[in-house]
């Protein structure tokens, strides 16, 4: 499975978005990270539909949205339309999960389901063979620029057993407090998806230059 970074724009200029994506790409970072929040699953609010659309027409880089929000049954079509490639959901709070990740297949976009950082790796057994990727937090959702929970290493190394027994291409994302510093750490429990916001978009080094640092990890 290819290695690859995700660009998350919660935590970047959006007074100058196409400035800040055209950056990215150029670096050479291989996905756009989309979390959205409502304000009632997680205590923030952060991008709708209308930026998403924005996005797509600013590169045709895979996109995946990470829905932090109640009711994502009634917004995955809503994001398939705006051009979303991958949508990922939670496992939390969510009696109806299998349905919910078939609604996302139905759509045409790939699935992804998210575990907390206190949620255990088993509480997905039940959906492994339909899920395209596996998110795990390495921090609580809800706001960016928050440090890194060591204690999900475990928890990772898990996940990847549990993919390998699938025996299906299934991304093993990670997201929260992802830096050159944190990265190999990951790559050795097993992740091949990292999503980083602070260290790309808020690096003194400059956006393109933080995305090769990040890249070079991955060779």
């Amino acid at each position: 499975m290819q290695k690859i970074i995700n660009a998350s724009i919660l935590n970047a200029d959006f007074s100058n978005l196409k400035n800040q994506i055209d950056q990215v790409v150029s670096g050479g970072v291989d996905w756009i990270h989309l979390d959205i929040m409502d304000g009632h699953f997680v205590p923030n609010l952060s991008i709708g539909p209308g930026i998403v659309k924005t996005c797509r027409s600013l590169t045709t880089l895979p996109m995946d949205a990470h829905l932090m929000i109640s009711n994502p049954n009634m917004f995955i079509p809503i994001f398939a339309e705006v051009g979303v490639d991958l949508i990922s959901v939670h496992i939390e709070n969510n009696a109806l999960i299998y349905r919910t990740l078939q609604s996302i297949k139905d759509q045409g976009c790939k699935a992804g389901i998210v575990l907390n950082p206190g949620t255990p790796a088993d509480a997905i057994t039940s959906v492994m063979d339909i899920v395209d990727l596996v998110l795990v937090m390495s921090v609580e959702p809800g706001f960016g620029g928050q440090k890194f929970i060591s204690s999900v290493l475990p928890k990772i190394s898990q996940v990847r057993e549990m993919i390998v027994a699938q025996n299906r291409d299934i991304h093993l994302q990670v997201d929260g407090g992802v830096d050159v510093n944190i990265l190999p750490a990951l790559i050795k429990a097993g992740a091949d998806s990292f999503v980083v916001g602070s260290a790309i978009f808020r690096n003194p080094a400059g956006i393109g230059a933080a995305v090769q640092q990040l890249k070079q990890l991955l060779a």
